[in-house]
C-alpha cells in the first residue's frame, strides 16, 4: 500500500474525519473571533467620537447660555441700582435745581445775569430740563461754578460754553447745561424766586411770558 493512500484511508477513517472536522471548527472560531474583535473595536471608536461631539455640543451650550443664568436677578439688581440713581442724582423739583444753583451762584461768585429754562420734548422715563444761563464774574470764580455743576450731586450735564468777553477783570460766560426731572415732577410746580433772573417752565415746556426771559446762547 502506498503512503497516498494511507494517509487518504486515516483521514476517511472516523477519527481523521473526526480531526478534520476540529481543525475546521478552530480556524473559523479563530476568524469569527477577530472579525468580532475588529467589529467591537470599530464600534468603540465610534461611540467614543459620538461621546466627544455631544460633550463639545453640551459645552457650547453652556457658554451659549451662560450671559442668561441669573438674568432676573441681574435686572432686579439694575433697577435697585437706577431707583438709588433717581433719588440721589435726580432732582424732585424746580425748586431744587434752583436752591442748588443758588449754593453754587453764591460758592463762586457770581453773577447768574440770565436763565432760562425749557423742557425738552418726548424724553421718555425722564423729562430732561435745559438751561440757559449768562454767568460774569472773576475768570476762577466762573470756573469753579461750571466745576460745581460737573461736581455736583444733583445731576447736571454740560452742553456748550463760550466766553463772551472781559472787562476790568470780569468774565461774562453763556453756559448751556440740562438736568432731568421725573415726569410727574416737571409737570407741576414752578421754580421759586431764587434771586436769579430767569423764567419758571410751565407746564408744558413754555416759559412764562411775564416773567423776563434770558438771553439765548
Amino acid at each position: 500500500m502506498s503512503q497516498f493512500k494511507l494517509i487518504r484511508e486515516r483521514l476517511l477513517s472516523p477519527v481523521g474525519l473526526h480531526a478534520v472536522g476540529f481543525g475546521i471548527l478552530a480556524i473559523a472560531t479563530l476568524v469569527l473571533g477577530v472579525r468580532l474583535g475588529l467589529d467591537w473595536r470599530t464600534t468603540s471608536s465610534s461611540n467614543v467620537d459620538a461621546m466627544a461631539t455631544r460633550q463639545a455640543e453640551l459645552r457650547l451650550l453652556q457658554i451659549q447660555t451662560a450671559p442668561l443664568r441669573g438674568l432676573d436677578k441681574k435686572v432686579a439688581e439694575s433697577r435697585t441700582q437706577i431707583d438709588e440713581f433717581y433719588s440721589k442724582r435726580i432732582p424732585p423739583s424746580y425748586s431744587a435745581i434752583a436752591e442748588r444753583l443758588g449754593e453754587l451762584k453764591a460758592k463762586g461768585p457770581v453773577q447768574l445775569t440770565t436763565l432760562q429754562y425749557t423742557q425738552a420734548p418726548g424724553s421718555g422715563d425722564l423729562t430732561e430740563i435745559r438751561m440757559a444761563a449768562g454767568l460774569s464774574g472773576e475768570y476762577t470764580a466762573i470756573m469753579r461754578f461750571v466745576n460745581g455743576l460737573e461736581r455736583s450731586q444733583t445731576f447736571f450735564v454740560i452742553r456748550a460754553m463760550a466766553l463772551t468777553g472781559q472787562q476790568s477783570g470780569t468774565v461774562n460766560l453763556r453756559l448751556e447745561f440740562s438736568t432731568w426731572l421725573r415726569p410727574e415732577d416737571a409737570a407741576t410746580g414752578g421754580l421759586p424766586d431764587n434771586g436769579a433772573p430767569g423764567a419758571a417752565p410751565s407746564a408744558n415746556g413754555e416759559a412764562d411770558s411775564k416773567a423776563p426771559k434770558g438771553e439765548g446762547l
